[in-house]
């Protein structure tokens, strides 16, 4: 092969290798900017982004002992880690990639947040007994919001939601026979 061909040839190579992602230093480099900083992205870019995407733990979203029980799986599948290395492991997974919020701790702000603008926008006018005796159901509630603002209530439509909230969970219908 002459010299030009075989530097054509290794350009070629050398190319092809980069388009197709491969790299001597990618699983330290580039796995790494998929994992959050703090104490242990080092130590599970070396361990664990080694054998499979960061993704992968991404989309875990496991609660403190689901992680033990998943790194500690990973050990016995092979993973070389210690158990110092396994409590910074479970610590930063845990902290970084815990369960999310759920419907009902959003809720429960929404109440809250209903409950103040309850308290600033609808007791201007009316008393909490005239409120109390409604009982109302979420749509009744959202119909009766809706009415007091078509009379002149100051509550913008971002208010709506929480007040109803806050309405239907205080002050809504009563289960029979109480």
């Amino acid at each position: 092969m002459s010299k030009p061909n075989a530097t054509f040839v290794k350009l070629a190579l050398a190319a092809l290798m980069l388009a197709a992602g491969v790299s001597l230093n990618w699983p330290t480099s580039y796995a790494s900017q998929d994992l959050p900083p703090g104490k242990g992205v080092e130590l599970a870019t070396a361990k664990c982004v080694t054998c499979h995407e960061a993704d992968l733990i991404r989309a875990q979203r496991l609660t403190k002992q689901g992680w033990t029980r998943e790194v500690e799986k990973m050990i016995r599948w092979g993973a070389s880690v210690n158990d110092a290395e396994k409590t910074i492991l479970v610590d930063y997974f845990s902290a970084h990639f815990g369960p999310r919020p759920t419907a009902a701790t959003n809720a429960v702000s929404s109440v809250e947040r209903g409950k103040s603008i309850f308290e600033d926008k609808c007791l201007v006018c009316h008393e909490i007994d005239l409120t109390a005796q409604q009982r109302l159901t979420k749509p009744g509630w959202t119909r009766e919001v809706e009415k007091m603002v078509r009379w002149g209530a100051s509550v913008t439509d971002a208010e709506k939601g929480p007040l109803v909230d806050y309405l239907f969970a205080t002050y809504g219908p009563r289960p029979l026979g109480k």
